[in-house]
């Protein structure tokens, strides 16, 4: 079996080496996410709702999926194309379908609720969403469930929890996609959206809705 690229493991006292650490798979953590986004794209696409209501169910869209987004790109892709037989044409794939979805959220935050195209961005962004979440289970999670140990996933389902919260709430299309320029860049964009989210008052994290 290959070996994930990641950092050592902090010594734990009174454990081994062996010691599997607290904490959720990566598969747990990404698809508990999956749904999550799932269900606020239900609600973003009702047809009775008040504007501001699905504005900030769309701000927090945008904000958890650049978050998303941001960690696969840090932690799984680079996983898959180390684990998996065609874990280069796989992660190229997904990275060339998330930057569709990033463009989409763009556009997204940039629409009034009240501008007759929002309805169709909206739609857009869901759908490409839910193309995001069916490929990555059935090509990538469910694979590296068998490629990986148990260890290796809860590492990696700790380290997507902890770079999400430095991670951009904004997409940025054009930002880099493969280490090591997006563990460098990411969090700095993440530092500016953030100051923003905070001078506009926007809503970022479904418990605040």
């Amino acid at each position: 079996m290959m070996t994930v690229p990641l950092p050592p493991l902090p010594s734990i006292p009174g454990t081994d080496a062996t010691h599997c650490p607290p904490g959720r798979s990566i598969i747990d953590v990404l698809d508990s996410e999956h749904h999550k986004v799932a269900t606020l794209c239900e609600e973003l696409l009702e047809d009775e709702m008040s504007t501001e209501r699905r504005q900030r169910i769309a701000g927090v869209v945008v904000a958890e999926l650049s978050r998303h987004v941001s960690a696969e790109r840090q932690y799984l892709y680079p996983t898959v194309r180390a684990l998996l037989a065609d874990g280069d044409a796989l992660a190229d794939v997904g990275t060339a379908e998330d930057t569709i979805l990033l463009h989409l959220l763009k556009q997204l935050g940039g629409t009034s609720p009240d501008d007759p195209y929002y309805a169709k961005v909206a739609d857009e962004v869901a759908t490409q969403f839910h193309r995001h979440r069916d490929s990555a289970t059935e090509q990538l999670l469910e694979p590296l469930r068998e490629a990986a140990t148990d260890e290796q996933l809860v590492r990696l389902g700790n380290r997507i929890e902890m770079v999400k919260e430095a991670a951009p709430t904004r997409p940025h299309p054009g930002a880099p996609v493969k280490p090591p320029w997006n563990a460098v860049v990411d969090p700095a964009l993440g530092v500016i959206d953030k100051t923003r989210d905070v001078f506009t008052g926007r809503t970022t994290y479904v418990e605040d809705l």
